[in-house]
């Protein structure tokens, strides 16, 4: 029998192949053996904390929103997975998945999804703020809807945007929930919504890259992406999504110190994303992949770019 081929979605490296077949498949379920996908379900949240200039004073809030992104994060995986096991059994980047496959039942799926939820759970009620855990608890509907816009429209990428950005306004919310007493709300909050609004762009833009991938097997599979709608003008969309983070951000920082200097700031993250489109091979698979998971890198300079401007303001 021919030997599998060993793609992203099926790799056993380092401690993961090491771990007794049945928790290696429900590590594989939640992708905690690929946490570029918890980096940027992350960001968001750390970039809104810091620019609201709550860096030092509730620094704790940085490490629940980590274990908040890993803990959803792998929940939407399997939700997912759960959702799209047929779909993923024609996509050869995805056959291999634990569900798809069939090296994990139905049953154990929605078991691991319930215990990753209540780690969220607990995650909402240690923000400290009721609006935050409000604002957090209505994305559940945009992560329910999610694995279905694939089938309904061309651009899912724009509602994985919702859905990936979300962490953004609650956040903001989590830092500033105190002043939501005192002052009008929009004035309290448009500085998150223009982070989150980049945000959405940057996770359209990224993601796009990302579909790149399975072109020729969604075409297959009837699978709809923003990278088949745009087809020969991927790079051009990619570029326009990111032109449009960086003006979404832009007001964000504005917003809160209404200096030149302080746009300043985004010039190295506007670099890499300029690296991203220019450098990109559309129809190098392997380089897609490589210019998606370097947004790991793009949200650390946007998180020092919000840092150094919150902590001036």
């Amino acid at each position: 029998m021919a030997e599998p081929v060993i793609v992203p979605d099926s790799e056993q490296r380092g401690i993961v192949a090491s771990l007794p077949p049945g928790l290696r498949d429900l590590v594989q379920l939640a992708r905690f053996d690929r946490p570029i996908g918890a980096w940027l379900l992350y960001w968001p949240g750390a970039w809104a904390i810091a620019l609201a200039g709550a860096a030092t004073r509730s620094w704790p809030l940085f490490l629940w929103f980590a274990l908040g992104a890993v803990a959803m994060r792998g929940a939407g995986c399997v939700y997912n997975d759960i959702v799209d096991r047929d779909l993923d059994r024609k996509v050869e980047r995805t056959r291999s998945r634990p569900l798809a496959s069939g090296r994990v039942s139905l049953k154990a799926a929605w078991g691991w999804l319930v215990a990753l939820c209540l780690v969220g759970l607990m995650v909402l009620v240690n923000l400290g703020s009721l609006v935050a855990a409000i604002v957090a608890l209505f994305s559940l509907v945009l992560v329910a809807a999610y694995p279905f816009m694939k089938r309904i429209t061309w651009w899912p990428q724009a509602w994985l945007g919702l859905v990936f950005s979300w962490a953004a306004p609650v956040g903001w919310c989590a830092a500033r929930s105190a002043d939501f007493a005192v002052l009008p709300w929009l004035d309290v909050a448009w500085p998150g919504l223009c982070l989150y609004a980049g945000s959405i762009f940057w996770v359209i833009g990224y993601d796009t890259i990302y579909a790149l991938q399975d072109i020729e097997d969604d075409a297959l599979a009837g699978v709809k992406s923003s990278a088949r709608a745009l087809g020969r003008h991927a790079r051009s969309g990619i570029a326009a999504c990111y032109a449009a983070a960086l003006a979404g951000w832009s007001l964000a920082i504005w917003s809160v110190r209404p200096d030149p200097l302080a746009l300043a700031a985004l010039l190295p993250i506007a670099a890499h994303l300029v690296w991203q489109v220019l450098a990109l091979h559309v129809a190098d698979a392997s380089d897609a992949l490589a210019k998606f998971r370097s947004n790991r890198f793009a949200g650390l300079l946007l998180f020092l770019a919000c840092l150094s401007v919150g902590m001036a303001g």
